[in-house]
């Protein structure tokens, strides 16, 4: 953004997402859609900065906080805003709400140098959250901490129903979208540059979906095969599903479920959109729209509800939600959707556990305990995705399969 020199209404709209992320526990990506929707005269560039700088602003707030001399506290976002850019080395505009402020430079860098005598500070999280990630990966929390640290790749899956990778590179050049394929993914692409690439027809086409490397390989882990049943338990608004039925050729059947409705029909809207015409939505209304699917699918996948530690690359804000309290309740929901949904699988049937997650309570420890009560189910293998070895999301994925009735 060479050149461009943001105006005043730009830093007023960032200040408002902020007080909503900070102060009422709002999420970082619903609210810069908000704000661009009650601006709509802003353009790309506008919009480019003003989803920057929040991202930075939410991804360091501890940091900067702590160089500001608790600014937050104070309530004086110009002052936060400001010393995130002098972290930066970046020029403090000319506004009358900067100048006011009269900001001792040395003493910001200052309380920046020393931040390091702080890890948690230093990488912008919460006490508890550094407390739970230490008892939970006490020898490589704080490397996969630094690698999430910073901001995620912006991957596309191709959509094989409507295209080849080859032909969704061609179609992009065309609308002069520059992408490159990622060797051992077989659908993914990384944009050269961000964009807002849901204006493009290719797009609106249903050629691609957003989706980060690590999460495209749950659906290949699930060993589909066109003609199955399969059932999506935690669909979501269901990138996984478009998965699924890419992979399996729009033949058979895939069952979205989800508690949340309004999940399902965005998933509904997108399944249009990527040509997906074997998925099926189904709002679980109560137990009993489980028991009525018992041993009817030749796959179940379980995406299930974590902490979502794994993705703060590209959800900052999770940072600041994850406590003890939060964890405790993850793994009892998780426990309980286990043991519930997996009564879904046929014989010889695969029942695959997902989660977006890098602390073991959530995950191996999380398959063992259910296959220590369900001697039924026996454990095929289980795959874990560290940030720090990839690049990309921290995912896990466990395969059991159903021995018997």
């Amino acid at each position: 953004m060479k050149d461009f020199l943001p105006y005043r209404n730009l830093y007023v709209g960032s200040i408002e997402i902020l007080k909503a992320v900070f102060l009422e526990n709002k999420y970082t990506d619903k609210e810069i859609e908000k704000c661009f929707k009650r601006n709509k005269q802003w353009g790309s560039r506008d919009r480019g900065f003003v989803a920057e700088l929040i991202y930075e602003c939410v991804r360091w707030k501890r940091l900067i906080n702590y160089a500001s001399g608790n600014s937050l506290e104070q309530k004086n976002y110009w002052k936060f805003i400001a010393t995130w850019m002098i972290i930066n080395d970046a020029e403090i505009p000319d506004l009358d709400e900067f100048k006011s402020l009269r900001i001792n430079r040395e003493k910001v860098k200052k309380n920046f140098r020393d931040a390091h005598r702080n890890p948690a500070i230093e990488q912008s999280v919460s006490e508890e959250l550094k407390a739970l990630g230490l008892q939970q990966l006490p020898e490589r929390f704080w490397k996969e901490i630094q690698v999430m640290n910073q901001p995620a790749p912006a991957i596309l899956r191709t959509n094989t129903l409507v295209n080849s990778r080859s032909e969704l590179i061609k179609k992009l050049k065309k609308e002069n979208v520059e992408v490159k394929p990622l060797q051992k993914f077989p659908e993914a692409l990384v944009l050269a540059e961000k964009e807002n690439i849901f204006l493009t027809q290719a797009f609106k086409d249903g050629s691609f979906e957003m989706q980060d490397a690590s999460s495209q390989q749950v659906a290949h882990f699930c060993e589909v095969k066109p003609g199955m049943r399969v059932a999506d338990a935690c669909a979501g608004a269901g990138g996984k599903s478009l998965h699924l039925s890419a992979l399996m050729e729009n033949k058979g059947q895939i069952i979205s479920m989800d508690i949340y409705e309004w999940k399902l029909k965005e998933l509904k809207r997108r399944a249009k959109r990527n040509h997906s015409h074997n998925v099926q939505i189904k709002f679980i209304e109560s137990s009993k729209t489980i028991k009525r699917f018992h041993q009817s699918f030749d796959r179940v996948l379980i995406d299930a509800p974590c902490t979502g530690i794994g993705i703060l690359g590209r959800n900052p804000d999770a940072k600041y939600k994850i406590d003890f309290s939060f964890f405790d309740r993850v793994l009892r929901e998780q426990k309980e959707i286990l043991r519930n949904y997996a009564e879904m699988v046929k014989k010889e049937g695969l029942l695959i556990y997902a989660t977006c997650s890098i602390f073991p309570a959530e995950n191996k420890q999380q398959v063992q305990a259910f296959l220590e009560e369900n001697q039924n189910f026996e454990f095929v293998e289980d795959r874990m995705l560290w940030p720090s070895e990839t690049g990309y999301d921290g995912f896990y994925m466990a395969k059991m399969r159903r021995l018997k009735g």
